[in-house]
Formats: structure tokens, sequence, C-alpha cells
């Protein structure tokens, strides 16, 4: 008989930039008709706890997750961590240090929109989003529907996107110290969306090289933007490395209002099969 069962191993919450609290996600992934899916929220995992309780009312298979962002090459990297242990004392240590630099650096960023001219407050954002970990998205949002911008692209492409005038950067780690640290806590190591890497082929292979012999083990290589020739590419790819497949919708919410759980833009199956293979290398 042959088994139908589809998954998502990429989604966010409004625990970091999603606008769905775990809860509301697990409904969601419901409707779509999910048997499992991976909460992997940037740099947290906040939303954990919410969401296996969620999941469990549904009936819906849950990979506690996270998604690191890393630097290679001054290109960031994404990291997807499955089956993590938030209670690892190094993980949480981490993660925490990510947190109380996220509040500083808002701050800062939004200090710089105000001598840019804009009229924004972090009390602004706290009482239009008051159950979620503000972020860049949830600025953009802000000054969208404010009508100081005129869309979400351009406030990235002309303020908020990396080396842009109002942008801060954040501490990150190596690709491999992510795979390092996402192996210490128990959990298996992803490349996710290889597609969105302005890396050439070379740096590319050479990185997952890198973080391979660091023991990452998957590539997410079913993605929402994919091409059908992307997709191919790195199937190919992973299959040349010897790693597991991983597929995700890289849903957000309102936040990326053309992406569905389980769907993407319509061009996305992900068999439960290959979750299947994850499980696999746990045991």
């Amino acid at each position: 008989m042959t088994d139908t069962r589809i998954i998502d191993m990429h989604v966010h919450s409004s625990a970091s930039d999603g606008t769905f609290s775990p809860r509301a996600l697990l409904a969601e992934a419901k409707k779509a008709g999910l048997s499992a899916m991976a909460l992997t929220d940037h740099d947290t995992m906040d939303g954990i706890e919410e969401a296996a309780d969620a999941a469990r009312e549904q009936g819906i298979e849950f990979i506690p997750g996270a998604e690191f962002s890393t630097d290679y090459m001054e290109v960031e990297i994404h990291v997807l961590g499955y089956y993590l242990s938030p209670e690892y004392p190094k993980l949480r240590d981490k993660l925490e240090e990510f947190r109380n630099f996220r509040a500083t650096r808002n701050v800062r960023m939004i200090e710089r929109l105000q001598e840019e001219g804009f009229s924004i407050s972090m009390e602004q954002l706290e009482e239009k989003f008051p159950d979620s970990v503000i972020t860049r998205a949830h600025i953009s949002t802000l000054l969208v529907e404010t009508g100081q911008v005129p869309d979400k692209r351009t406030v990235f492409a002309e303020y908020l996107g990396e080396n842009c005038r109002c942008y801060i950067q954040r501490p990150k780690i190596s690709p491999v110290e992510a795979v390092t640290l996402i192996r210490e806590a128990g959990g298996l190591a992803v490349l996710a969306h290889p597609v969105l890497y302005d890396l050439s082929e070379e740096h590319l292979k050479q990185m997952i090289v890198e973080m391979k012999e660091a023991g990452m083990c998957g590539m997410e290589a079913i993605y929402s933007e994919n091409t059908p020739q992307d997709e191919r590419r790195f199937l190919e790819m992973a299959d040349s490395f010897d790693l597991l497949v991983s597929g995700g919708s890289d849903f957000h919410g309102a936040n990326k209002l053309d992406i569905l759980p389980g769907t993407g833009k319509g061009n996305l199956h992900i068999p439960y099969r290959l979750l299947e293979e994850f499980k696999k290398l746990r045991q």
C-alpha cells in the first residue's frame, strides 16, 4: 500500500519571525494534512513546549528544532537542527546569548530608522505584536502598514538588509560550529535552503565538505524557492555527498504570504519516508 503521508520540516512561529503562535501553527498543520512537522524558529526554542503540546492534541508527529544563523565567507548560511534537547546547557547558553543581543540590536536599528526620519518605536512594535519576539520582519511590517515605505522588499533593500544603513550586524557562528553544537545537543544537522546562498559551486561544495566532516547529515533539497531544476540539482548533490534529503516550506504566516505549510508555493511534496530516514539515523 502506498504511503501518502506528507510532512514539513521547516516552519516558523511567532517565537521568532512567524505570525502564528506555536499552537495556531499546529492547527494550520492539521488543516494542511501534515502527518509530521518540525518547528525551526530562528536561534530560539522558546516555542517548542507549546508546539509539542499542540501537536499531541492534533495527532501530529512533532520534531523539536531550530534554525541557526551562521556566516561563511561573509555569506549568511542557515543550519537546521532537528531533535534538539533545549535543556542541553551549551545550547541553552548560546540561544540566551542570541536572545539578549537581539533585544539590544532591535533598539539600535530603530534608533537608526528614527535618524532616517521614520516614525517608529519599540513601544509601537510591542503593542502591535504583543506575543512575538520582535525581528526585522515585524519592523518592516509596521513601516509598510503605516505607509512610510511602499513594500517590505524596499525596507530590506534600502534599510534593514545586510550592509544597509540601518542594519546592525549580529554575532554569528560558523556553519561548522552550528553543526557541532547541534550534534552535542543530541540533534541532527541539516543545511537549510542551499538555493538562497550567493556562493559559487566550488565554495558551496567546500562548505558542505567541512560541515559533513563536523557531523552534518542532511540537506534541504526540497524547498519552496526551488525551481524544478534547482530541486534536481540539490537532490543530486545530496546523493553525491551521501546526505539525507530534507524538505520544508519555510512557512512564516503573513510574513511570507505566498507560502503555505506543507505545499509551499504549490510546488512541494515532502513524503513521510524522508523523515523515516532521519529517525533511522537517530537510532
